[in-house]
């Protein structure tokens, strides 16, 4: 290689980034002893952004298309750098590219339990995960707070910092929000598009646009679970008449399979209904009104034995029942 050749390679005369490898969000194009030529092309793709950096201070900013880089188009580094030739020389800057694309199918989740308050039970702590997407979409922010002036910055530099985003800002809105847990298991679409516009400005402060944030799994310890099971149990027992239609309900597949025919369907309609009026008489309480019949106790503890074989009722409660009904007779 000749002395003019090797003059020839420290002047740059085109710039430009393939993005040949993923997960790349911030590139530096490499400048040691080198200088940018006059009149110089600069190729900024349609997923980049293009910064110019000069002693450390951000001096100009592209988007996508081929620039050609002149005083024009260079006016605040052509301030800072002050050129008595109106930039007719070389000049020496740093070049940063950032990927604007959309990397998806990042992941979160709850490492630990959150707090929320439930609207039913109170304050539950339950554990969730799900993914997300997100693009640059201010480099300036984001070369200032979390590249900065590293060769190449990675997605897996920045998960750890977004998932402790998304959790934060979770715990936050949960502990002043009155929300329900049977509401976000039912709807989970619906709490997931919520969410997105909480978590939003938590990424706007880095530059970045929340693409997409999907919640995947909502799951509650156990003790919690078989709170929201016994209180569903509870809810049930506490509409005596829809559940003497249920019970009917379930009778007439099993009176259409009986020798009886219609008269068995008569027979089943009948038990739904004497069930929930003999329940409303074994659940009221002592002075509230006139309790079961005596001799209607024993076929009433036959029921509440097959609530029990159901698991509707709890052993205790069937006993507890059970001993009431007996201290009557």
């Amino acid at each position: 290689m000749g002395i003019l050749d090797f003059i020839k390679k420290q002047f740059i005369d085109v710039i430009d980034w393939s993005e040949t490898t993923n997960g790349i969000l911030s590139y530096q194009v490499p400048m040691q002893d080198k200088e940018i030529q006059n009149g110089a092309k600069l190729t900024v793709r349609e997923s980049q952004l293009a910064l110019f950096v000069n002693e450390g201070k951000i001096a100009d900013f592209f988007g996508p298309g081929l620039h050609t880089l002149t005083t024009q188009t260079l006016p605040l580094l052509t301030n800072l750098k002050n050129w008595d030739k109106l930039f007719a020389s070389p000049f020496k800057s740093d070049v940063f590219y950032f990927s604007t694309r959309e990397q998806i199918d990042q992941r979160w989740g709850t490492a630990n339990p959150i707090i929320i308050r439930d609207k039913e039970a109170g304050p539950i702590r339950l554990r969730a995960h799900g993914n997300f997407s997100y693009k640059i979409v201010d480099p300036r922010i984001f070369f200032q707070k979390i590249s900065g002036t590293r060769p190449v910055y990675r997605t897996e530099e920045l998960d750890d910092q977004l998932r402790a985003l998304i959790l934060s800002s979770l715990s936050t809105h949960f502990g002043s929000a009155s929300v329900s847990f049977l509401d976000m298991a039912a709807e989970q679409d619906k709490f997931s598009l919520a969410l997105k516009t909480v978590l939003q400005p938590a990424f706007a402060q880095y530059g970045l646009e929340l693409a997409t944030f999907t919640i995947q799994s909502i799951s509650l310890p156990e003790d919690i679970q078989k709170y929201f099971d016994k209180a569903t149990s509870v809810r049930m027992l506490g509409d005596l008449g829809r559940y003497a239609q249920f019970q009917a309900a379930e009778s007439i597949p099993l009176a259409a399979q009986n020798p009886g025919g219609v008269a068995g369907l008569g027979v089943g309609l009948g038990a739904g209904v004497g069930l929930g009026q003999a329940m409303a008489g074994a659940f009221t309480a002592p002075g509230g009104g006139s309790g079961a019949p005596k001799e209607d106790t024993f076929a009433l503890l036959e029921k509440m034995h097959d609530l029990l074989q159901k698991g509707v009722l709890t052993q205790e409660e069937f006993d507890r029942k059970k001993a009431d009904l007996l201290s009557r007779i």
